[in-house]
């Protein structure tokens, strides 16, 4: 029996199609300075699936832990933070306490320490090393890696929730809950990447986005997730100001209009 013609067209075209790719659009700001942005292939109830990246060689480029404990300031904006203290880019450091200046896990800055609790959470963004030889900055996997040893390398360190292990395995379990977030992750290539959408995802779906783009990705780790979400560049040659919205169970709607006051950043200083 004979197909009829359009259904047979129709049938070449859907098992002969290839994925969608996703197409990140890159501008270079600077030797080891870029930033990125595509829109999410995956339909989200709320605003526009914009994932914007900030992708940082630490060889080129520092990151700043800045904490209101360790300083004595006031909490401010991710905008603020950066004004004042002359950063190109500014986001969260982490999830806090809440007497809203302790990070949820391990935190130290040089001599200070925020937190000195490591809780059962498995990466630590490491960076500003003690010696020469190691990664200037690096997403330690306390499952994978000597953590003993690599805790008492490094002078600036924020724990939270692993989202890809080493092994570039997603480690988020499926929910129904979803919200904007911002994450860090590391590339293959050693790059650091800051990671933000406004638009609302489980983080199992949003961690198998990232995996699926072209980014390279070889570790990923949580950061913060609603309104207290904050990507914040400011570049001669790009300025991005994103804040998050919705959080299943707290801020059900996309009408945050602006950047919440945070008690600690990591900050982008050029080297």
């Amino acid at each position: 029996m004979k197909l009829p013609l359009l259904l047979s067209i129709g049938l070449v075209l859907l098992f002969s199609a290839k994925p969608s790719v996703t197409e990140i659009s890159w501008t270079q700001l600077d030797e080891g300075l870029a930033y990125g942005e595509y829109k999410a292939n995956l339909k989200s109830l709320y605003s526009d699936q914009i994932v914007n990246i900030l992708k940082i060689d630490p060889e080129h480029y520092d990151l700043k832990l800045l904490s209101a404990k360790e300083t004595g300031e006031k909490i401010k904006t991710a905008r603020s933070w950066a004004q004042k203290h002359n950063l190109i880019a500014t986001f969260n450091a982490g999830m806090y306490l809440m007497d809203y200046e302790t990070n949820k896990g391990y935190m130290k800055n040089y001599s200070f320490v925020n937190n000195p609790k490591v809780n059962a959470d498995n990466t630590v963004l490491a960076f500003n090393p003690k010696e020469k030889g190691l990664p200037a900055a690096q997403i330690i996997d306390r499952t994978c890696q000597d953590w003993e040893t690599l805790k008492e390398s490094y002078h600036s360190m924020t724990q939270s929730i692993r989202m890809v292990d080493c092994h570039q395995k997603n480690r988020w379990s499926k929910q129904a809950k979803m919200w904007s977030m911002v994450v860090v992750a590391t590339d293959k290539e050693g790059n650091i990447l800051f990671i933000f959408c406004r638009s609302p995802y489980t983080v199992h779906d949003f961690i198998n986005l990232q995996l699926q783009a072209p980014l390279n990705i070889y570790n990923m780790m949580y950061l913060e997730g609603g309104p207290e979400a904050s990507f914040y560049l400011n570049h001669p040659k790009k300025k991005v100001e994103r804040f998050g919205s919705y959080e299943t169970g707290f801020m059900t709607s996309d009408k945050n209009n602006q950047f919440w006051e945070i008690p600690n950043v990591i900050g982008v200083v050029k080297k």
